[in-house]
């Protein structure tokens, strides 16, 4: 696979307020470290000399996260109205994310809800886990696409949801299901290393501002053709029927909400909403600290 570089960088989408760019592997978001010079900043401040906003840190507002290891897409906010529309749909549960993954073992149901708690660990290099400090529920979907083999051993290739957004969540859920990601050196309690990079791959994201819909799909990484390892057995679910599931499915929820506020205009009942449930601290801490940034421009 061709490694990281300055010049090589994927754009999923593009306008006037919003760049989705397809993330690589191993390259951070943003870094303080003088001897990091390839970041997804530095990569975004060479191809888009002009778009860097010198009112911010880095230059660039990212609307949301995505770990070191892990690819694919991820949306950053050319201003700060922008970055205010896109908060708002974060703080609101309106973003839809889904990922793809190859993990150790065969996963022998179909489809499956992990529900695990998850706190801060003291153990140096386990950050995150489903005990010690301060466990916050979270809840993970998982289906399976493909049983397979990496390298020889048993893998399973699989499209996760995110239902919750604690750190490491996927990557703690999967491990603590028996199904640790190929490459997850961390949550493998560091015996997974020889793969050349972590199978987490963001494939999905929808994200409904009230002036544009921005969503888009990043190609799947884990195909033979890109990687001889990964051999696939037998097909569960097609990738692409799975998508088009969870996007009516978040159609339904959309249109569902512009009919409770429909509702409420006119003076009736206001039902219950998942969107409109109560933020957590995490949460909540997080999207202070996103308002905080945005707040220099």
């Amino acid at each position: 696979m061709e490694p990281g570089s300055i010049d090589n960088l994927s754009i999923l989408y593009q306008s006037s307020d919003f760049i989705v760019v397809n993330k690589h592997w191993d390259v951070r978001i943003d870094s303080k470290m003088w001897y990091e010079k390839l970041t997804l900043q530095s990569q975004l401040k060479y191809r888009f000399p002009e778009l860097a906003d010198p009112d911010t840190y880095y230059g660039f507002r990212f609307c949301h996260q995505l770990d070191f290891s892990t690819s694919g897409a991820l949306c950053v906010a050319l201003n700060k109205a922008a970055a205010g529309s896109a908060y708002k749909c974060f703080k609101e549960r309106m973003v839809t994310k889904a990922y793809l993954a190859l993990v150790r073992g065969h996963v022998s149901e179909s489809r499956m809800t992990i529900r695990y708690a998850i706190g801060k660990n003291t153990t140096e290099g386990m950050t995150h886990m489903m005990c010690c400090e301060n466990p916050k529920p979270c809840q993970s979907e998982l289906s399976v696409l493909e049983h397979g083999s990496y390298s020889g051993d048993p893998a399973t290739k699989v499209i996760l949801q995110p239902l919750t957004g604690r750190t490491h969540q996927l990557r703690v859920h999967c491990s603590a299901a028996g199904h640790p990601i190929v490459g997850d050196f961390t949550y493998s309690f560091k015996k997974d290393s020889n793969p050349y990079r972590m199978m987490l791959h963001a494939s999905y994201l929808r994200i409904p501002t009230r002036k544009e819909l921005i969503e888009v799909n990043a190609p799947d990484p884990f195909l033979t053709s890109l990687d001889s390892n990964w051999v696939p057995h037998h097909t569960v679910h097609r990738l692409d029927e799975m998508l088009q599931e969870l996007k009516d499915k978040t159609i339904q929820v959309e249109e569902e909400e512009r009919n409770q506020e429909a509702l409420l205009r006119s003076g009736g009942e206001e039902m219950p909403s998942k969107a409109k449930s109560l933020e957590t601290e995490e949460e909540r801490a997080q999207c202070e600290q996103w308002l905080a940034e945005w707040a220099l421009a």
